[in-house]
């Protein structure tokens, strides 16, 4: 989030726009801790030794609390009215907007400052003179946007996690928007689903190899989660309900199911490994 607020400090000279970009920003942090917060809580109750089904159980009720309580504030707060979270002009006349990454790109210099983006200003590209404009007359849409290149060398497996969390939010401020049981009807399988793989965690003595097997199942599941939610996806999954069920209830009865699953799974091991204690 901090990193999404910087670039709307470098780019954005609306100030309604940079609600806007603070607010999307939330979105996705509030995705990206639904799936961390339950990945740290089921690695920090392992290791305190705590009782697994009270700790899966706290641990959903909690998550689904500050999900859906953080989930209303963003969406109330992007209802209010830009006069009333009016920001300070970021800079004044003589502003330099450049790339911080490439210190070899273009420079702009908007002369009457950011609250007229559209005026005069100064575009200092290397190895040519400066050009001075008057007057803006591209488009206009693109004026809160200097036209300097920006580089992006972020990896590729951290890319994709981006915009699966960018999907995952997306799904998350749809249910939300639809009403608060919606929300939770995807939401409670979800962390259900999350809280299941509890086991993941007691695989070895070492934390840290636990924590990070835990890492790449949580995101399995996010790619899973991602995969179901595409519109092919949904096409087939509305054909083999065959309108027995809203299409909308789909993913969630996957994550349910699968998690029902896994904590049989656990409940079996369980069993297994009381059996061969008292046989020893």
């Amino acid at each position: 989030m901090a990193l999404r607020v910087e670039w709307v400090r470098m780019l954005s000279l609306q100030r309604e726009a940079v609600l806007t970009e603070v607010l999307n920003a939330a979105r996705w942090a509030l995705s990206l801790g639904l799936y961390g917060g339950v990945l740290i809580g089921l690695s920090y109750a392992v290791r305190k030794k705590v009782f697994a089904p009270a700790a899966s159980l706290c641990l959903m009720v909690m998550t689904t609390l500050f999900v859906c309580g953080i989930g209303q504030l963003i969406e109330n707060w992007g209802n209010i009215a830009p006069a009333a979270t009016a920001t300070q002009p970021l800079g004044k006349p003589g502003l330099m907007l450049a790339n911080s990454v490439r210190s070899s790109s273009t420079v702009l210099v908007l002369l009457e400052g950011p609250t007229e983006p559209g005026g005069k200003r100064v575009v200092a590209t290397p190895g040519t003179p400066l050009v001075y404009q008057k007057e803006f007359t591209g488009d206009q849409s693109l004026i809160s946007v200097p036209p300097a290149p920006f580089s992006d060398d972020t990896p590729w497996f951290l890319k994709s996690l981006a915009i699966d969390l960018r999907l995952n939010a997306e799904t998350l401020r749809q249910r939300l928007n639809s009403g608060v049981l919606p929300f939770l009807a995807y939401a409670v399988p979800l962390i259900f689903l999350l809280s299941s793989f509890m086991f993941i965690f007691t695989l070895s003595a070492w934390p840290l190899a636990n924590l990070c097997l835990g890492c790449l199942v949580f995101r399995g599941v996010l790619a899973l989660e991602t995969f179901f939610n595409t519109p092919e996806m949904q096409d087939i999954l509305d054909a083999f309900l065959n309108k027995r069920l809203p299409v909308s209830f789909a993913v969630p009865l996957i994550c349910l199911g699968i998690g029902l699953l896994v904590n049989l799974y656990s409940f079996l091991v369980y069993l297994a490994k009381r059996r061969g204690d008292h046989a020893a």
